[in-house]
């Protein structure tokens, strides 16, 4: 199949790469041209738009930061709107407002082309492994003609419903995730502070109750003080903000969303916007009496 993909970042270009060793033919366009090199030498083909990407590919794939990034990029000049070949299918994988998705692609279909809202959760190992978690919004029409595309890069792939709900799904997901990390580094940073050992604190915490995928790869990344970012935390605060307008749209009560989308606000506050969300750990050591370790 024909695949195009805008948005080379940490997690599009492994996405990329995964849809290239499944056998799919890679275009790619890049605001930054450096950013397509690994796979150019893998034998993708870089083109000059996102207009000339959309008249030679079947599924276009975006990967970008927010909703303004996939419009431009969508409905803007030489986007992909005013290229797009018959029955091309758009599927914006980035994380953005469920209402945003939805004028997206009511917008995109008076052009003719379907679009799926499908954000996908794993950070960076899932993609580099090909293991993510998709969860498409879109006609089941759009979804049987990507799925090929998308089960290249991920393992789980839930189509939710109709336009939107892949966004409103991967809200739901940040809400665990984001309160998961802040709770994990309270734990951890609870236990050292009274004088037990994190380590051992979490190995018991695994075998009981509180288990979760969070407690043992967050976790670990924060014994191991990694703080590297495979999710950086500002995009973390982004997608909090998304849960927290989306909540105030509706009126819907979300206390724990809350408490995490303003540690995160506090994480940037604090210069740790570009470190990984496991970094919750350093400002929570900072905030506590007992001395946070270097």
């Amino acid at each position: 199949m024909q695949v195009g993909i805008i948005g080379l970042g940490i997690m599009g270009r492994p996405m990329a790469l995964n849809v290239m060793r499944c056998g799919h033919t890679l275009k790619v366009w890049a605001r930054r041209p450096e950013s397509a090199r690994p796979l150019v030498d893998a034998g993708a083909r870089v083109v000059d738009s996102p207009a000339e990407l959309a008249a030679c590919v079947d599924i276009l794939v975006t990967m970008v930061a927010d909703a303004p990034d996939v419009r431009a990029v969508m409905l803007g000049e030489k986007g992909v709107a005013s290229g797009a070949r018959p029955g091309l299918v758009a599927v914006d994988m980035s994380t953005i407002l469920p209402a945003a998705a939805r004028r997206i692609g009511e917008e995109l279909q008076m052009h003719g082309v379907d679009f799926l809202d499908a954000p996908v959760s794993g950070g960076e190992p899932g993609a580099i492994a090909g293991t993510l978690s998709i969860m498409v919004g879109g006609t089941e029409t759009a979804f049987a003609k990507a799925r090929p595309v998308l089960e290249s890069m991920g393992r789980n792939i839930v189509h939710v419903g109709p336009s939107g709900a892949g966004q409103v799904a991967k809200a739901a997901n940040q809400i665990l995730t984001g309160v998961g990390v802040l709770a994990v580094a309270e734990a951890l940073n609870f236990a050292r502070c009274n004088g037990a050992d994190p380590a051992k604190v979490r190995e018991a915490m695994l075998g009981g109750s509180a288990a979760s995928r969070v407690l043992e790869n967050h976790g670990q990344r924060m014994l191991d003080r990694n703080f590297t970012p495979g999710f950086k935390s500002w995009m973390h605060q982004k997608d909090m903000n998304i849960v927290m307008q989306c909540a105030h749209e509706r009126g819907i009560a979300s206390p724990a969303a809350a408490v995490a989308a303003q540690m995160f606000n506090a994480m940037v506050g604090a210069g740790l916007g570009e470190a990984d969300s496991v970094a919750m750990l350093k400002l929570l050591e900072g905030l506590s009496s007992a001395s946070p370790l270097p």
